[in-house]
């Protein structure tokens, strides 16, 4: 479990409202594309908008509708411990198979804060729970001495590492080991993760190639370097492309383009500029997704 092509599943809306029939069908491909896992209410998700009813919504429509054919880990992380925890428990009420937590943002805890922090969760609910490292949206880094000690719990069973620094993931392995599951936050870094001893990716650019993107995983697990290699430089065309603007406007944007979901966003995420929607547009094109 936690292996391979996960995908960071946008949350798609209409008129204001969950779109639920949607996001069913989303998950169905995702199925049928051969996708590993699905993560619902991440950041591409847009979880920071949902309020708590929906959030547990979102989780519940997952579980149900992938109904053991692929796990599903629900994105529980918030910027207080107590809610952390209260979310996390819902998750787990309601089928989820593990947890995904960011690391508390805004308040810029201390490396034993943040230690503190995902003890206090992991001994609350009994849940796999992986970590999640993006000190870009987080404004700290949880630094590879602090996942080491985390390692050691027993329900923390990885990290969802977003830096893009090759350096801190190769020394986090080393200290982790083996058994600790390391999955990339951040497409590019897929490939060279799994040279490091990664063993999988919780992806953006999968909502919109899953089939793709599991093939890369898949090729990596067996040491298929060569194949992997050519999916993973047809594919950076997309990953720059996800990031043109702030994720997961431009994810959402291309779907809505490849007829997945509507084209609406929650406040305070807004619609692409349109130049840079002519930039999406242009290499979805390019790469065949729309004609």
């Amino acid at each position: 479990m936690f292996r391979g092509s996960y995908v960071a599943l946008v949350t798609p809306f209409k008129n204001g409202k969950f779109d639920e029939n949607s996001f069913s069908e989303l998950i169905e491909w995702h199925i049928s594309q051969g996708t590993h896992g699905i993560v619902p209410c991440g950041t591409t998700g847009e979880s920071a908008t949902l309020d708590f009813d929906e959030h547990y919504r979102v989780i519940e429509v997952a579980v149900k509708v992938a109904n053991g054919r692929m796990p599903v880990v629900a994105g529980t992380g918030a910027n207080s411990t107590d809610e952390a925890i209260l979310i996390t428990k819902k998750a787990k009420e309601l089928g989820a198979d593990g947890a995904l937590i960011v690391a508390p943002y805004y308040n810029k805890p201390t490396q034993e804060g943040l230690y503190r922090h995902y003890k206090v969760i992991a001994e609350s609910v009994d849940i796999p729970i992986l970590l999640y490292n993006v000190p870009g949206r987080t404004a700290l880094n949880m630094l590879p001495s602090t996942v080491a000690r985390l390692a050691e719990i027993k329900n923390i069973v990885g990290v969802k590492e977003a830096t893009g620094d090759m350096k801190q993931a190769s020394e986090l392995i080393r200290l982790c080991g083996d058994s600790f599951l390391v999955l990339s936050g951040d497409d590019f870094t897929t490939l060279p993760l799994y040279a490091l001893g990664g063993c999988g990716s919780i992806s953006v650019t999968a909502n919109i190639v899953p089939g793709q993107m599991a093939d890369m995983c898949n090729a990596l697990a067996k040491g298929d370097i060569d194949a992997a290699r050519k999916i993973h430089f047809k594919l950076e065309p997309l990953n720059a492309a996800m990031f043109i603007e702030t994720n997961p406007i431009p994810v959402k944007t291309a779907l809505a383009l490849m007829g997945k979901v509507e084209e609406e966003f929650r406040l305070p995420l807004c619609e692409m500029a349109e130049a840079n929607k002519t930039k999406l547009t242009a290499t979805l094109r390019a790469t065949g997704l729309i004609k």
